[in-house]
């Protein structure tokens, strides 16, 4: 029996009765009480009694914590690799499985006697990339400029001009021919006007900045450098060399230079590149098509939750955060616990990616993995070690399309995306992996004997700060956060570099979410 919180691969109850145990209220004294009562083998020591990590886990993850397989204490931090086992446990510990679905990580493929052990965080997340990578090259769109931010260039960006394509002034003055003094024109030259009259020696004409420089020109005087006399003659007031404040054509770049190679994320500014060198459209890698799957009869899409129905904070959160990594959401399909409809959605689905939330686990009306026994897919990772959202998979459906199983509980989904989705959906996406970084820890953060735990932090200055409200079910603590930080199996103490996983709209805002 799972403890109520626990992650399940559904969404939390709305409800709870007097006796079960909230996960945002449940500490480590309260897990060790659980486990004495239940025969425990008694306390590991708490590395911080005022913080209340644990509480933000669900029970059976806090059992955890205090009481590792077979009932012997686990000590408080380990070292082992991150997504691995505790520093010198037992071959036992590697061989475990367990029931999908249970909480420690472990889970079985649905049919009898055949289990499938979890894979470790790490190796979950290269399984997701080389999946990506086994999907054959697609042919490259070309779009309007309006319509390629976040593409990333199938090819060279070339100039097709010389930039800039004609000597223009640099600021706003006079152009000036030969030594001064210099006689003035009564007409000024401004930007977008056809080339200006040539200058003969001694002359100067008003010009604006960007505007085309007249032949014979041979420097652009400022005007906070020059005053004119009463008697219309211009003179420098300091030194004038020859070029000055000239943009002479070509630059920046000539035809035919390669500006930015294969493989280049479109950003704004490579927009006004490929504009400036004479682009209205660009060719880029199509973006990987999307259908989301909201799955579960208790969820609402508006009001507030009531009678044992909750909202669904999926559906809303899902469409815009596939877009941050890079993903065209084709719909977003609200499918109840109905296994028929389930499996009408997967066959006529034409989507590179399908991403279902819940039923990933092995309840009554978790039908994830029936589905996909019955229409012959691959599972490519059946539950990862990671705390939370241990029941996450990744199945190849047919050739060159997958499907996500995010759990339930929201957090659980977040470390679903971060483990499963991005890895895929990037290198379909043709973006390449962010350089790994790690911050050291602000306060301590308690550990999974055998798993690695996703932790939302915000950035400090030089530090990682973990946020209250981590529970599987809660989104308040993400909500507040900069990153996810990796922690190893064992926990991680103050100081310690942990490895950080970048929420997509800390480093480039909300715009990428759009549709």
């Amino acid at each position: 029996m799972t403890a109520p919180g626990a992650d399940t691969g559904r969404a939390a109850p709305a409800r709870r009765g007097a006796q079960d145990v909230r996960d945002d209220e449940l500490d480590v004294e309260e897990a060790l009480a659980l486990v004495k009562d239940s025969g425990g083998r008694g306390p590991t020591p708490r590395p911080d009694p005022y913080r209340r990590d644990a509480g933000d886990d669900d029970v059976e993850e806090a059992l955890a914590l205090v009481r590792g397989p077979g009932d012997h204490a686990s000590p408080p931090h380990a070292s082992p690799s991150v997504g691995g086992s505790p520093a010198g446990a037992e071959g036992p510990q590697h061989a475990l499985t367990v029931p999908r679905g249970s909480s420690d990580g472990r889970h079985a493929h649905g049919g009898e006697g055949v289990h499938h052990a979890a894979s470790p965080w790490p190796e979950a997340r290269a399984a997701a990339e080389r999946a990506a990578r086994s999907v054959p090259a697609r042919a490259s769109v070309r779009v309007p400029l309006d319509a390629a931010l976040g593409l990333v260039l199938a090819a060279p960006l070339t100039a097709l001009t010389d930039l800039p394509s004609f000597g223009t002034s640099a600021m706003d003055g006079w152009a000036v021919s030969g030594p001064g003094p210099w006689d003035v024109r009564e007409d000024g030259v401004l930007a977008g006007q056809a080339g200006p009259p040539a200058l003969t020696d001694g002359e100067a004409v008003k010009i604006a900045t960007g505007a085309r420089v007249p032949g014979d020109v041979t420097a652009v005087l400022r005007s906070e450098h020059g005053h004119v006399d009463a008697r219309g003659r211009l003179h420098a007031t300091r030194d004038l060399t020859h070029g000055q404040d000239i943009r002479p054509r070509g630059q920046e770049c000539r035809s035919g230079d390669h500006l930015l190679p294969q493989g280049t994320l479109v950003t704004p500014v490579v927009l006004g590149l490929a504009a400036s060198a004479g682009y209205d459209t660009l060719c880029g890698v199509p973006r990987p098509r999307v259908e989301v799957f909201v799955l579960g009869d208790e969820l609402l899409t508006e009001g507030l939750p009531s009678e044992g129905l909750i909202r669904d904070a999926l559906g809303p959160m899902l469409p815009p955060w596939l877009r941050a990594l890079g993903a065209e959401v084709v719909a977003v399909r609200r499918l109840g616990d109905d296994a028929k409809a389930l499996h009408r959605a997967v066959t006529r689905s034409d989507a590179d990616l399908i991403v279902t939330t819940g039923g990933t686990a092995s309840g009554p009306v978790d039908h994830v993995h029936p589905i996909l026994d019955r229409v012959g897919a691959e599972l490519l990772v059946d539950g990862v070690r990671v705390r939370p959202g241990h029941p996450m998979l990744l199945a190849r459906i047919e050739p060159g399309r997958h499907l996500v199983g995010l759990p339930g509980n929201p957090l659980a989904a977040v470390s679903g995306l971060l483990t499963l989705a991005e890895p895929l959906l990037r290198t379909l996406a043709g973006r390449t992996a962010p350089e790994p970084y790690s911050l050291p820890l602000q306060d301590a953060v308690h550990g999974h004997p055998y798993d690695t735990r996703l932790v939302p932090v915000a950035l400090r200055g030089d530090r990682a700060v973990p946020l209250h409200y981590n529970g599987p079910a809660m989104l308040r603590g993400v909500a507040a956060a900069d990153a996810l930080v990796v922690v190893p199996p064992g926990g991680a103490r103050p100081g310690q570099d942990v490895e950080l996983l970048d929420l997509p709209w800390t480093m480039t805002g909300i715009g990428d979410c759009a549709p």
